[in-house]
């Protein structure tokens, strides 16, 4: 039988979700919180850290958030998630509520994204390979997902053909690369960052503002701390202690505390008591942060198909030069 004819016959599991308005989003988000996100009306000081998931966004959000915070890290996870909302999660009350400065993540394409020319918007690309196996384990590892038992091959399809949480990878690579020379956006890749992590540092700082730029380059001791604290070596180590700590919370704890935004606290709300105790794999912001794992997991036909989409949807672009080499 045909890899294509085997396509046809066999049933691929598929990951549970919710779609509002065209968009596959966790089923446990908040709709009211989600919605509120899209409406919300960008302040000229806001930054927002822009990736499809699994391209680098806890990597960048550490990275300006010690900017910001002289190089301390988070000691919780709630103070993370404060500071630098997922506004998806948080709804547009995690903007509002959030500590300046600070930085805003999304996972949406260009034109679903809240939109300002007086914003600052970094998009993170990564390799569409590599984005397919950590997205693969985050959507396998996740309880709202329900796809504890799904395979590779199983997320393989899905990803291709732009049915996973976030929806298509190449739509929204694409739509961000066509902003790329805009003054308010700055467009880097994962693989750029991994290469050469302190000169891309001193790149969004610069961007962020030449203040931030100046104040590490001065001060190399706090640029080192910068590099350090976001790296993966601590963020697996902390960020994902912190992470399961707040999922574990009391839920009173949770619903007596004001400065939770509501999209958060009924993400935290609806977490059973002993998620830790059924899950193999407590729940993680970061994996592996290399570049090249998908070799890993990938058949020849699975990269042959992908390079084939690459070039269907990115013909023309620049951005098949990106990753020359790497996949």
């Amino acid at each position: 039988m045909s890899a294509s004819s085997e396509e046809k016959t066999h049933k691929y599991k598929k990951p549970t979700y919710k779609e509002i308005d065209g968009l596959r989003i966790s089923s446990a988000f908040s709709e009211e919180g989600y919605r509120s996100a899209l409406a919300y009306k960008p302040r000229p000081d806001d930054l927002f850290i822009v990736t499809y998931p699994k391209c680098g966004t806890t990597w960048v959000q550490n990275l300006v958030a010690l900017m910001f915070r002289d190089g301390k890290p988070f000691t919780s996870g709630l103070e993370f998630f404060t500071q630098a909302p997922f506004l998806e999660l948080t709804g547009a009350e995690g903007a509002e509520k959030m500590k300046r400065p600070g930085s805003i993540k999304i996972h949406l394409p260009f034109q679903k994204a809240p939109y300002s020319p007086e914003a600052k918007y970094i998009f993170i690309a990564r390799n569409p390979k590599d984005c397919c196996v950590s997205h693969y384990y985050h959507t396998k590892n996740g309880i709202a997902y329900v796809f504890a038992d799904g395979t590779f091959d199983d997320f393989f399809e899905n990803f291709i053909k732009g049915e996973v949480g976030f929806g298509d990878y190449f739509e929204t690579t694409l739509s961000w690369w066509e902003h790329r020379n805009d003054p308010n956006v700055l467009f880097i890749t994962y693989e750029e960052l991994k290469k050469d992590t302190i000169n891309t540092t001193l790149k969004i700082a610069g961007f962020i503002g030449p203040e931030y730029k100046e104040k590490l380059e001065k001060n190399p001791k706090m640029l080192q701390d910068v590099i350090r604290h976001s790296s993966f070596d601590f963020m697996n180590e902390y960020m994902n202690k912190h992470m399961n700590e707040m999922l574990t919370l009391p839920k009173e704890q949770i619903r007596n505390n004001p400065d939770i935004p509501s999209g958060l606290k009924a993400l935290l709300l609806w977490v059973p008591d002993d998620i830790l105790k059924h899950n193999e794999t407590p729940t993680s912001l970061v994996r592996k942060g290399i570049v090249g794992d998908w070799r890993n997991y990938f058949s020849p036909y699975q990269s042959a198909r992908m390079d084939e989409k690459m070039k269907e949807k990115f013909a023309g672009t620049g951005l098949l030069d990106l990753w020359k080499g790497e996949i």
